[in-house]
């Protein structure tokens, strides 16, 4: 699995000009959101890790004591969109193949359960629509974005 991890002061996600996912941040706040890819072969466990690497991983503002805090640690919300096109392979000519991305039946259960490992752990957590044509509007803060590969 592959995910785009984005910290954010706003975000919110849009179907068929109907918001469907947001995120409630405080004024001076963070989240986060967290772009989905999965290929063929990622598995239920890898799920978990990697939620429990986006829960966990620090990359908030920074405590007044200078540790850098991750959304477990003040409760930020997470904004989770499925992305087909993070496994885009663009090694040959001008236009994408796709066939690294996994197929409905076998991402979309994936993407769900990073989303619920993630409720799990008590995150609150916004999604889009899987396979839907999204608009995903955001304020990435710092501008901070990481790659995540299980």
């Amino acid at each position: 699995m592959r995910a785009v991890l984005q910290r954010v002061t706003s975000a919110a996600v849009t179907v068929d000009g109907n918001v469907v996912g947001s995120l409630d941040i405080a004024p001076g706040g963070q989240g986060l959101v967290a772009l989905i890819g999965v290929t063929h072969d990622d598995t239920p466990a890898e799920a978990a890790k990697l939620a429990d690497k986006i829960w966990r991983l620090r990359i908030l503002d920074p405590d007044d004591n200078g540790s850098e805090r991750a959304a477990a640690d003040v409760g930020a919300p997470i904004l989770v969109i499925s992305q087909f096109t993070l496994y885009a392979n663009t090694a040959k000519g001008r236009r994408p193949s796709w066939n690294a991305a996994a197929p409905r039946p076998v991402a979309e259960p994936l993407v769900d359960a990073v989303v619920e490992a993630l409720r799990g752990f008590g995150a609150t957590v916004a999604t889009g629509s899987f396979g839907a044509h999204m608009q995903v509007a955001l304020v990435n803060d710092g501008p901070v974005t990481i790659i995540l590969d299980t």
